[in-house]
């Protein structure tokens, strides 16, 4: 240390990185663990991404009917397979705004078939914030107000029509609040039933380890697709929709528990061993409470990245037993549904658009699986 002339101090010793490097890490043992999980989160950016745009997703599902210009089962009867119109913001080199052109039915006679063909005299402006077919905001309030909706005396199908004339977007955001929930209340059943089942397993032991292990093999032995076709196939035909997703939500979560007790078992039969385990049993607690409050926080990081890795399998689930016509059923609207309607491989190759609700189920599916990637690498206290 040299004294200066306004009596200040100044450290002459030289810097040392290995002790800052020290400091750093005891700042990072000082803090909250969450903290430390989203600082390596933030890392993982196609995690961090999918993330947000799932969250975006979820957001958005109350307000699909506000978002969507159709109602999920309005029909145009003049306008069948109807291609994708463009939203077009110039006419004729003049900045007019967000416009469309009417398309007009015409007869081919060479392949017998519609072919639609737009006006591209007669521009219409779209409009927003419009009154339209009614709808229920966040399944809760009776509301007809709709954040865009066609021009008067036009059409507005931004990703084609079907076979019924009903507007593919409007039905794809809203068969994404059926599509997107049943991953959840699927993962709610499964996580239920697989932390149950496993917990008293791996902490218990003995015949009941024994017996909750022969079912869990009886059930992983048995072929997955045809379980799920019989299980649907006993569900009555004469079934509210909002019965028959309920059921199915169900039947997934039975399906998937499984997996999810073995893996509970085995982490609860390394840590029972552990002494603050039997530090709690020799206190008193009772084993509830030891599993509770010490056993499952220890297991919940893998837990929560599971659930996420767990939610595309139920979403696939529920798009198959739809497509196969053993899911959902009409008049309710899901991703699986649509696909039923696009089964005729000569449909899509003329109309390929009737082809796109399979879009958003690879990008829901890619996306948890990159959020799960994401959180695997965050909270796994062994990986540096």
């Amino acid at each position: 240390m040299t004294d200066r002339p306004d009596n200040r101090f100044v450290d002459d010793a030289p810097f040392d990185p290995q002790a800052s490097i020290q400091q750093l890490e005891r700042a990072d043992l000082d803090a909250p663990n969450w903290l430390l999980v989203w600082r390596k989160f933030r890392t993982h950016k196609l995690g961090l991404i999918s993330g947000v745009f799932l969250f975006l997703c979820y957001v958005m599902l109350p307000f699909a009917g506000f978002i969507a210009p159709y109602g999920p089962n309005d029909r145009n009867g003049e306008h069948l397979y109807a291609p994708p119109q463009s939203v077009n913001w110039f006419y004729e080199g003049k900045f007019v705004g967000p416009h469309v052109y009417p398309i007009v039915a015409e007869a081919d006679l060479e392949t017998f078939q519609w072919k639609f063909v737009p006006d591209t005299d007669d521009p219409r402006p779209i409009r927003f914030f419009c009154e339209g077919s009614e709808y229920r905001l966040a399944g809760l309030v009776k509301v007809d107000t709709h954040l865009f909706c066609a021009p008067d005396g036009a059409t507005l199908f931004l990703w084609g029509s079907d076979r019924l004339g009903r507007d593919i977007f409007s039905r794809i955001l809203y068969g994404a609040q059926l599509s997107l929930t049943v991953g959840l209340i699927g993962i709610s059943v499964s996580f239920f039933l697989g932390i149950l089942f496993g917990s008293v397993a791996g902490y218990f032991g003995g015949r009941i380890d024994w017996t909750i292990n022969r079912v869990i093999e009886i059930l992983r032995s048995l072929p997955e697709l045809p379980l799920w076709l019989a299980l649907s196939a006993a569900v009555p035909s004469n079934w509210s929709p909002v019965a028959v997703f309920f059921i199915i939500s169900i039947i997934l979560g039975i399906l998937d528990w499984p997996g999810l007790a073995r893996s509970v078992r085995a982490k609860f039969l390394s840590l029972r061993e552990e002494e603050y385990v039997r530090a709690a049993e020799m206190m008193g607690a009772s084993s509830g409470r030891v599993i509770r409050k010490h056993l499952l926080p220890n297991f919940m990081s893998h837990l929560i990245a599971s659930a996420t890795l767990s939610i595309p399998a139920m979403i696939l689930g529920e798009t198959a037993l739809s497509f196969l016509g053993l899911g959902l059923r009409a008049p309710a609207v899901s991703w699986g549904v649509m696909l039923n309607d696009a089964q005729n491989l000569a449909s899509i190759e003329i109309y390929p658009w009737t082809a796109i609700p399979m879009l958003p189920i690879i990008v829901i599916v890619l996306a948890f699986n990159f959020l799960g990637d994401g959180l695997r690498d965050s909270l796994d206290p062994y990986q540096q």
